[in-house]
């Protein structure tokens, strides 16, 4: 059992595919054609990453609030800030544009000045009803300055919704219809037809409309997702192919990996369309991912095909030995890499689970390709002549690896103070990162749409929706004065708090209906007393009923009812102290036994996420290291190995997290995913090395200095060949106008630098320091596998002097 990886297997597996050329390549041709079918079935994502469990407390709570009030997600509000707005025919336009958006299939309801509407009280029956606000169609200037002076001056009940608090910014609201909200036909709806009639008006008015909205900000924010794909997937390969032209100086040998995967990326695709995943920021990446990471293995088997034809000419050997002395070794090496991104399976989050699946699935998928699809294409060229084999001999890489040996050799003390140096500074740099849940942050913040969310910040306080649900356990408990009054009580706590906009209830609803009955007297815009009350009953009926303004803030029992105000993209640590705040305030008004106060929104949802992703981090990363201390214990059969190993992995990961803390990068859902994937490829140089290390061992009777020398001239050039590939092809991602992707890309490729160094220098002064201990015959037991072929042995030894 032990051998079930043996280089005889591995020979058969070569045998069997040299021998099987065509029908391979009839197998990976039908398997695309299938995988391109499933294209059609992948879809963006329209709503927003959901980072906690769907049986979550904070997700039941949600789904609660929707239950009873819809979605709160649908509002889209578009602005004007300029006095030039109140002249006749720019009032004339703006009166217009509301019609227009009232006639799109997709809105809901639209307020707006033009289709304003005003509470005035009757008699004769007593009644409430709302009337049109502006009763002419064609106005003078005089008429739309007395429009303006009526609505700043007596029409309170507006303010923050169709006017801001400091009267100088015009806004109209769209609600969309619930149906479409979290469908492809809000895309539609935004980018065909919204869009261009904003545009339109522009150009008409030569007037600045700002829009935003969650459902805006989420449709321009997936259509940039959408089209860095592209963007990526183009860069990565521009890059990979470059950087593998300039290490192989060989255009087909370049094609040839490019081909390969290409294939990989159409596979990607294919999957996440069989498994009907949504295309989310993070799925976004796989793409691009399997470029950067199946290059590497295109380099170790083309780089092994021409040191084999160099050696001995024979283009059918060196086929087969490429197969069989180096799949092993990639294999295991993908498999510990996809072990990084399959740790993510086992978290509660649909988001992470999704990513990890895709990624780990496709990662095992490009290292079979590679494996199956160079050699066959190789055997059917001509042999490599010398020009493409000069790499081989490059002089520079013979100077690296000579100077990794120098340090080694002399200067390990200086090694480890080095190392004890920055893992002291990175645990200083640890203790100062934040964590960031900012829905906001990550979006491309040189974008228009980003610009006129801090317009509206500024403006209105927000457009994030932030929701308080009030449960009075019984019926018609929210109209009751009492509660009223408890609830303008919340309100006025509300408006107090900076990152919070004015909030809107059926408190403003019943203020506006003593206003009212005062015959529209704003002095009397406030809640009416119990004498009062009476009073004003019997003019109610006029706006009860269904499709009401008061359905809005309160549900059909009378029971719950809603506070919705917006905040502003403020972090975890700002929202929480709000949150802490207000809640001994919260259970002070309203005592918890005779009511139930809870607080949801998409963004407070986002910001739980974040905090439940984080408290997670160490579960999800430990997991991945354990998967691969297991892969690992089962290839050496030796603990001590496995923590010697260890080391020179965990160091760059804390680097890396020091230098967040001193950087100020935040930990964040994507900043979250660098440590495992970072893990699982760093240990990739650690397999190759102590792979070969053991190797040298065996042949140099157990000599160490001389073995570990041996190993580092022999695994420092493809090391250092693929820890280039993937810094540069991670960095590509830095191109990126989400700020989360940016961090992901310069954080990864950090990384993966410093755990080379690490591997190439600080692994072999451990090795050599602790030789005695761990680096010897009996703690070096057979392996369970064969990571490189027993036959390098002989050869190892002939080319010894």
């Amino acid at each position: 059992m032990s051998k079930i990886f043996s280089f005889g297997f591995w020979n058969s597996i070569a045998r069997v595919i040299l021998r099987n050329r065509v029908i391979f390549i009839f197998i990976i041709i039908l398997i695309t054609a299938f995988l391109a079918t499933q294209w059609q079935n992948m879809r963006f994502s329209h709503t927003e990453a959901n980072l906690l469990p769907d049986d979550h407390e904070i997700n039941q709570i949600y789904n609660d609030f929707l239950d009873k009030f819809g979605e709160e997600g649908n509002l889209i509000v578009i602005a004007v800030k300029d006095s030039s707005l109140f002249t006749p025919e720019k009032f004339t336009a703006w009166n217009n544009l509301t019609r227009d958006l009232e006639n799109f299939k997709a809105v809901e309801n639209v307020i707006a000045i033009g289709n304003l509407k005003k509470l005035e009280k009757f008699d004769d029956p007593s009644r409430f009803e709302m009337v049109p606000f502006i009763q002419d169609k064609e106005w003078t200037s005089a008429q739309v300055k007395a429009y303006k002076d009526d609505l700043l001056n007596k029409l309170p009940f507006y303010k923050g919704l169709v006017y801001s608090e400091n009267s100088k910014t015009i806004q109209t609201a769209v609600y969309l219809k619930e149906e479409i909200v979290n469908s492809i036909e809000r895309k539609d709806f935004v980018l065909e037809e919204l869009q261009p009639l904003i545009e339109q008006f522009e150009e008409d008015t030569n007037l600045d409309v700002y829009v935003s909205g969650m459902p805006y900000i989420r449709t321009l924010n997936a259509k940039n997702i959408t089209d860095e794909i592209g963007l990526f997937i183009g860069a990565a390969l521009l890059v990979t192919s470059l950087i593998f032209f300039f290490f192989f100086r060989s255009i087909r040998a370049t094609v040839i990996a490019m081909v390969t995967v290409m294939i990989g990326v159409m596979w990607a695709f294919g999957i996440i369309g069989l498994l009907h995943f949504e295309i989310t920021v993070l799925t976004a990446l796989i793409p691009p991912l399997i470029i950067v990471i199946g290059i590497p293995n295109c380099i170790f088997l083309i780089n092994k095909y021409q040191q084999e034809i160099k050696i001995h000419g024979n283009q059918a050997k060196s086929l087969q030995r490429v197969i069989s002395k180096v799949g092993n070794a990639t294999m295991l090496t993908n498999v510990t890499t996809a072990s990084g991104f399959a740790a993510f399976i086992l978290t509660d989050s649909t988001l992470l689970k999704e990513f990890g699946i895709v990624a780990s699935i496709n990662i095992i998928a490009i290292f079979l390709l590679s494996l199956v699809i160079i050699p066959i294409i190789y055997s059917y060229m001509s042999v490599p002549k010398d020009k493409h084999l000069k790499h081989l001999n490059k002089r520079w890489i013979g100077a690296f690896t000579a100077w990794t040996e120098r340090m080694v050799r002399n200067h390990r003390v200086t090694i480890y103070i080095i190392s004890i140096i920055l893992l002291a500074t990175s645990i200083i740099g640890i203790y100062t990162i934040k964590i960031s849940g900012s829905l906001l942050e990550d979006m491309p913040q040189d974008a228009d749409f980003f610009h006129d969310i801090r317009f509206f910040e500024e403006e209105f306080n927000g457009v994030m929706p932030l929701e308080i649900l009030i449960d009075t356990k019984q019926e018609k408990g929210a109209l009751k004065l009492a509660t009223l009054k408890r609830m303008e009580s919340l309100e006025n706590l509300i408006a107090e708090v900076p990152e919070l906009s004015t909030p809107l209830s059926v408190v403003r609803l019943a203020k506006y209906t003593k206003q009212a009955y005062y015959n529209g007297n704003p002095k009397y815009f406030q809640l009416p007393t119990s004498q009062e009350q009476n009073f004003i009953a019997p003019y109610l009926k006029g706006i009860s009923g269904e499709g009401a303004i008061l359905n809005s803030y309160v549900d059909s029992t009378g029971r719950y009812a809603r506070i919705t105000t917006f905040m502003k993209d403020i972090g975890t640590e700002k929202m929480e102290r709000i949150e802490e705040n207000l809640r001994p305030q919260i259970t002070k008004i309203f005592p918890e036994e005779r009511y139930t106060v809870t607080m949801t929104g998409k963004a407070l949802i986002f910001q739980k996420g974040t905090t439940y992703l984080v408290k997670n981090l160490i579960v999800s990363l430990s997991l991945a290291i354990l998967l691969i201390a297991l892969l690992m214990a089962w290839m050496f059969r030796s603990f001590r190995m496995i923590l010697v190993s260890l080391i020179p992995n965990l160091l760059p990961l804390l680097v890396t997290a020091g230098m967040m803390g001193f950087l100020g990068i935040p930990i964040k859902p994507s900043t979250i995913l660098v440590f495992s994937i970072a893990f699982g490829i760093s240990v990739d140089d650690t397999i190759h090395f102590l792979a070969k290390y053991r190797q040298e061992l065996k042949a140099n009777n157990w000599k160490i200095k001389r073995s570990v020398y041996a190993a580092l001239k022999e695994t420092g050039v493809s090391m250092f060949y693929t820890s280039i590939v993937l810094f540069f092809g991670f960095s590509v991602f830095m191109i990126s106008s989400f700020g989360g992707t940016v961090a992901l890309g310069g954080l990864v490729s950090a990384t993966l630098l410093f755990a080379m160094l690490s591997n190439l220098i600080l692994l072999p002064s451990l090795l050599l320091s602790l030789e005695k201990s761990i680096a010897n015959k009996e703690t070096l037991k057979e392996p369970a596998i064969q990571i490189i072929a027993e036959e390098d042995d002989i050869l190892n030894e002939r080319k010894k002097p």
